[in-house]
């Protein structure tokens, strides 16, 4: 977690003008032949017709504004001259007590070599179905990774021991199994895909572990495509579509609730850019993206994907490539480390370099990833093209479930 300095603010109003006194025009006196006091009674004659003029002009117009309002309202079947304001404040108190009883506090521990416990990670969850007397939890798997003891903490402060049901290290989510709570809800998801920039929203969750808050935000971006590294290593190996918000996600907010107006879930909230130069950029996973995971965690314990077997690194990160005799035209690429399964099984080695599949080029494992999951299912024939010693060559790989 990021600690952000002051930022300095600057007001663009400019201070209001002093205006001096204007000089008061003097008009001359009536040169005509009457007195001074003629002129005078005609002046207040004169003043108080005018007067007199001009409120009857003001009160026509303000009865024809009245007769235009009504007729106007009378017309839409409404008899207020004007409709009632939205309060938006009221709008996020109904929301977050619409979601309060749903959102939880999620803790994984793992068991020592002296049989303690340690605790791995702390984060929020959301009830997502009850099934008889247990309740099903969505969280990130990034809060329950590694971890072998797990621990809910609900609305109402109490503590139940909580088993993985699945967790899927790609999409970033995990489903944990509670016993029932009869004053626990079930949160309803919305359509994350009429999100709209500009959109309110709040988040809510378990920041530091210090219970449910609640931050409230707009969606700065219905789609922002994150780069993420699943390795580790630091070298962007997946992409994920995200909907940006610059409501607060904090250390704890990880598995909490993106929740619109109407007190649906829109997105799980998963992470933050912490950078000194940036402020208020978290990033939740679309609900639309999210229903289908929980679905085959909940039914497969995991997430049904090909796979090709191959421990792979990416070609440009690779240092001393000399050894690999390929082609000077050859500059990106994918490595393999180690050939297991499918790709063993078709030939493939280690210290080959795939450039293609399925007769596309294929610049780096993003690539290759994206191609494989969206495109291919296990069972299905992939072509790969690699270079072996400098020489080309092409194998056909039968995906296998992962």
């Amino acid at each position: 977690m990021s600690f952000f300095d002051n930022d300095d603010f600057y007001s663009s109003k400019r201070p209001a003008r002093l205006w001096k006194d204007q000089d008061v025009m003097k008009t001359k006196p009536f040169t005509s032949g009457r007195s001074s006091r003629d002129s005078r009674n005609l002046l207040v004659i004169a003043s108080a017709c005018s007067g007199a003029i001009l409120m009857l002009l003001i009160v026509l117009i303000v009865v024809s504004l009245r007769a235009n309002t009504t007729v106007a309202s009378s017309a839409n079947g409404v008899f207020n001259a004007s409709a009632p304001a939205v309060n938006n404040g009221d709008l996020i108190v109904n929301a977050a007590q619409k979601i309060n009883k749903s959102v939880v506090s999620v803790l994984s521990s793992k068991k020592t070599d002296l049989g303690t416990l340690k605790q791995l990670g702390r984060g929020s969850g959301i009830i997502i179905q009850q099934q008889g007397n247990r309740m099903l939890i969505v969280t990130n798997n990034h809060v329950i990774e590694e971890g072998t003891d797990f621990e809910v903490g609900l609305f109402d402060g109490e503590i139940k021991k909580a088993i993985l049901v699945g967790a899927d290290r790609i999409s970033d989510l995990a489903v944990l199994e509670i016993e029932a709570d009869k004053d626990a809800v079930v949160a309803e998801f919305g359509d994350s895909s009429t999100l709209q920039m500009g959109e309110a929203v709040i988040a809510i969750g378990s920041p530091l572990g210090l219970g449910t808050s609640t931050t409230s935000g707009i969606v700065s971006s219905p789609k922002q495509t994150i780069p993420v590294s699943i390795s580790g290593d630091g070298e962007p190996d997946w992409e994920m579509d995200m909907i940006q918000t610059d409501a607060a996600i904090n250390e704890g907010n990880s598995g909490g609730a993106l929740v619109n107006m109407k007190g649906e879930v829109v997105g799980i909230n998963t992470l933050k850019i912490a950078n000194l130069t940036v402020e208020g950029m978290g990033f939740a996973i679309p609900s639309n993206d999210v229903v289908p995971i929980l679905e085959e965690l909940m039914k497969y314990h995991k997430v049904k994907r090909p796979l090709i077997g191959v421990t792979m690194q990416n070609l440009q990160a690779f240092q001393g490539t000399e050894v690999l005799k390929l082609p000077e035209n050859v500059k990106t690429g994918i490595i393999v480390l180690e050939a297991l399964g499918p790709a063993k099984d078709a030939g493939i080695q280690s210290q080959d370099v795939i450039t293609e599949i399925d007769g596309k080029t294929v610049n780096g494992i993003l690539q290759l990833r994206k191609y494989l999951y969206k495109e291919k299912k296990a069972g299905d024939t992939l072509s790969v093209t690699f270079y072996r010693k400098g020489e080309k060559e092409t194998v056909n790989v039968v995906l296998v479930e992962s």
